[in-house]
């Protein structure tokens, strides 16, 4: 409040005009017109603004006008694609011209102006992530079952060509994000409670639990982890790690020098995770049990389960 006091009492002799509007202009569009009247008030006769609703105001523009970074990523044929840049409101400016506008000595309308938004992961640091292979993983599925295969899909894409930088966690759930209809996921067979039903992204059980083992091989420091009730076909017993969106999480963290990378592929019956860094990286490698190379019989052991044990 001391700046806008020290304002108001520098410009009381400066009249506002009762029929003044400001136009908050963002390229060609007019967001928002502000009404001066509406955002003063009152103090000894000298106008002050009303600091709350301008915030309310400003939160707006800021959304408006926020665009999110794109990471640079690989493509399937191993092409680095570009990173572009993202934006955000230049604050300090916006409110300055605001200030200005409501004692009087600033323009009308306003054009907004931005702040450039970088995003996590350049062409630069991910033709250098990706070079040496420290971790690999692969699990088999029936192909058959198109619903949990169409699953499996969506999230080793959802996981797919994540950087996670030294010291940063990394959480299976946040990555992925909630498993719903409204993002293309399907029903297929799970487990609740011990007991066999169908529901919403079944299948991704198995691609938390691919990538479990592919980190740990890479000896990355594991979080978080839960097993399933019972065993999975799809990885030996107790190398399994079950995920919910309500429940538990798979979580690691990158506690090397280098930041790493996740690559995750799956087709024709296979999930494929393999985790990448720099050249230079020292890191220590765990024995991790590979599975037998062969499909897993649709039944009980198979589904995934929601209902978690101790980590």
């Amino acid at each position: 409040m001391g700046f806008v006091l020290t304002l108001a009492l520098l410009f009381m002799i400066t009249p506002l005009e009762p029929a003044d509007f400001l136009s908050i202009e963002m390229g060609e569009e007019t967001v928002a017109i502000l009404d001066r009247d509406d955002y003063t008030l009152p103090f000894s006769g000298v106008p002050l603004v009303d600091e709350e609703r301008l915030e309310r105001v400003v939160e707006k523009v800021e959304k408006l006008a926020y665009r999110e970074p794109i990471n640079a990523t690989i493509s399937d044929g191993g092409k680095i694609l570009p990173e572009k840049k993202g934006r955000k409101l230049n604050r300090a400016v916006f409110l300055q011209q605001v200030y200005d506008y409501y004692y009087g000595t600033g323009a009308k309308e306003l054009n907004v102006t931005y702040l450039e938004v970088y995003p996590k992961v350049d062409q630069a640091l991910l033709s250098q992530v990706r070079k040496k292979v420290i971790g690999q993983y692969i699990t088999y599925f029936n192909s058959g079952n198109k619903n949990r295969s169409h699953n499996i899909m969506l999230a080793s894409k959802a996981i797919n060509n994540y950087v996670v930088l030294p010291g940063e966690n990394y959480s299976f759930n946040k990555v992925v994000g909630k498993r719903t209809k409204a993002k293309g996921y399907l029903q297929a067979l799970v487990i609740v409670r011990g007991e066999l039903s169908e529901g919403i992204g079944g299948g991704i059980c198995q691609v938390s639990s691919t990538l479990f083992n592919a980190v740990d091989k890479a000896g990355l420091h594991i979080l978080q982890r839960y097993s399933h009730s019972r065993d999975v076909a799809y990885v030996p017993s107790g190398r399994d790690a079950t995920v919910s969106w309500y429940g538990p999480d798979f979580v690691f963290q990158n506690k090397y020098a280098y930041p790493v990378l996740i690559r995750a592929h799956s087709s024709y019956g296979q999930m494929y995770v393999s985790v990448h860094s720099f050249p230079e990286i020292e890191y220590e490698p765990r024995y991790v049990p590979s599975v037998r190379n062969q499909t897993p019989e649709e039944g009980p052991a198979s589904p995934d389960f929601l209902e978690p044990s101790n980590p």
